[in-house]
């Protein structure tokens, strides 16, 4: 096949998004006899999206330096500017600023205005926004969004809208954030840009719906994402932030197993053309199991996580609760939640809610639930209602007020069945069940716990198991709580000192079936060790 003809073959592969193809056709007519400059920017795009990085910034070093040897100013700094985003995503900051001083260079040089003049904007605006100036990024986004507009630029003028919306999230005007997002999506859903842009912004808006608590639109835009990847299944620049998505929304909706194999295709592909999903499946994984009770394996996942470089919260807050030092979570959330932007921070709030009333400083959860009862207000949002009641319903039976508790988390409830996610659902029933007892109704209290503790047990959800199982004893204290009374005979021997051989021996049981019951003693109760096992059995009166 002649260098023309791989020419030819390259580009309708490049059309129709075929980036293997475009890039087997050009690598051979580049061998053959080089390629001209528009075509190595094609090249370089088809290696960035199937995964070769290192190939790419290559091949896009070289298209740079066609267009300087042509004079082609505005191809030579287009290039830059996307030497600068893929070394920025990659974490490589020096070379990123390197060639952002070069293209700014270039734009400098240029007789007339272009929108390339727009693109060079983007990462400084970026820049600002993460630098933790929203106001001052609005303001960039918005002068791109002109660059945009009068250059017919669809790119451009898309990116500016996803950073405005971005800007404007983090500012807290979160409604008006989200409807740009929407704006945005029309373009990317329509196919009318490019796709790395179209890329990008799928992944972007995700990310940012999830954190303003909009489980909604998180579940609608990584449906679509999810299409787009399939649809062009060597695109592999995307999809591992892709997986860490399904991984969230597969966690959030029960299905952990699913949620844990997501995470690992997204680790996975982080190393293979993704590096964004570095955090996302790592930070996944982690929080599957740090509610699994796994907690060293989840302190692991989460450095892991810390290692793209943003910080792990407020799983590592939780993870530290979990192991009980609630003074050394307090620090970590207040801190997190104090240096954070308008929207992080009420995405840290549930947690910090949590945290204070385990320490306990009251005054500081009824400050966190009344900042989301007040984004509750501004955006009518299920799972923002959903959050701010169950969290206004846990301050309140703290401050002594079960009929207002009950109504809060009874609303709370309803929102999260209605969404699909059990873990929450029963964690609300818990605290229904104390404000029931609170209010002088046993039964209904116990039908809560009871309801809740086998959600938590069908889950693996051994902490929250052992957390609703505590409220289940009898008022004495004694009992066997959750156990079934063959459970607790089992319970009983191993606080005995018997072993599996012994114990089978006694109960005329199979060592096999002594096992399984001890497994399920461990869960129900959210024990680690025979030694938890035995002091349980003591505490309950169970040991004689």
């Amino acid at each position: 096949m002649s260098a023309e003809t791989g020419i030819d073959q390259g580009r309708a592969a490049f059309r129709e998004h075929r980036w293997t193809d475009a890039f087997e056709n050009f690598r051979d007519a580049d061998q053959q006899g080089g390629l001209p400059a528009q075509d190595l920017e094609r090249l370089a795009t088809a290696e960035l999206l199937t995964g070769n990085l290192t190939m790419g910034l290559d091949t896009l070093t070289r298209a740079h330096e066609e267009y300087l040897v042509l004079g082609d100013l505005v191809g030579a700094a287009r290039c830059a500017v996307w030497m600068v985003m893929h070394l920025a995503n990659a974490g490589e900051t020096a070379r990123a600023g390197g060639w952002l001083a070069r293209g700014q260079r270039l734009v400098n040089e240029l007789a007339e205005p272009d929108a390339v003049q727009g693109f060079m904007l983007l990462p400084v605006a970026l820049e600002t926004l993460y630098g933790g100036d929203p106001e001052a990024a609005l303001q960039l986004f918005s002068r791109m969004a002109d660059f945009g507009q009068r250059f017919g630029d669809k790119d451009l003028s898309a990116f500016a809208l996803l950073g405005s919306g971005q800007a404007t999230l983090a500012i807290g005007r979160a409604e008006e954030g989200l409807a740009m997002f929407d704006e945005v999506m029309v373009a990317v859903t329509a196919g009318e840009l490019s796709a790395v842009p179209s890329g990008i912004i799928y992944c972007a808006v995700i990310g940012n719906c999830q954190l303003a608590l909009d489980l909604e639109r998180a579940l609608e835009w990584t449906a679509a994402l999810d299409r787009w990847c399939r649809d062009r299944p060597d695109t592999l620049a995307f999809s591992g932030q892709c997986q860490a998505h399904r991984a969230e929304l597969f966690r959030l909706h029960g299905a952990w197993p699913e949620a844990l194999a997501a995470a690992a295709v997204a680790q996975e592909r982080s190393s293979n053309g993704d590096p964004r999903a570095l955090y996302g499946g790592f930070y996944q994984q982690a929080e599957v199991q740090r509610l699994s009770g796994d907690l060293d394996a989840s302190e692991a996942s989460y450095r892991q996580a810390a290692r793209s470089g943003y910080e792990p919260q407020p799983g590592l807050a939780l993870l530290s609760l979990a192991r009980g030092d609630a003074v050394r979570a307090q620090a970590m959330i207040r801190r997190a939640a104090g240096t954070a932007d308008a929207a992080t921070r009420r995405h840290l709030l549930p947690a910090l809610v949590d945290i204070e009333l385990a320490v306990p400083d009251l005054p500081a959860a009824r400050q966190g639930a009344q900042d989301l009862l007040a984004f509750a207000r501004e955006c009518p949002r299920p799972m923002v209602g959903a959050v701010a009641g169950q969290s206004d319903g846990e301050v309140r039976l703290e401050e002594g007020d079960p009929v207002g508790a009950s109504r809060s988390l009874r609303q709370a409830w309803h929102l999260w069945a209605g969404l699909g996610v059990p873990y929450e659902a029963a964690r609300c029933r818990v605290l229904i069940g104390r404000a029931c007892r609170d209010l002088g109704d046993e039964a209904s209290a116990l039908m809560e716990f009871e309801a809740a503790h086998a959600e938590f047990l069908e889950l693996g959800a051994a902490p929250a198991a052992a957390w609703a199982a505590s409220f289940m004893g009898t008022a004495d204290g004694g009992g066997a709580g959750p156990l079934t009374p063959r459970e607790a005979e089992v319970l009983r021997l191993v606080a005995s000192g018997s072993g599996n051989r012994a114990i089978a021996g006694e109960l005329y049981l199979s060592e096999k079936t002594v096992a399984r019951h001890i497994s399920n003693i461990f869960l129900k109760l959210g024990l680690s060790s025979r030694a938890a096992a035995t002091r349980y059995a003591f505490e309950h009166g169970l040991a004689g």
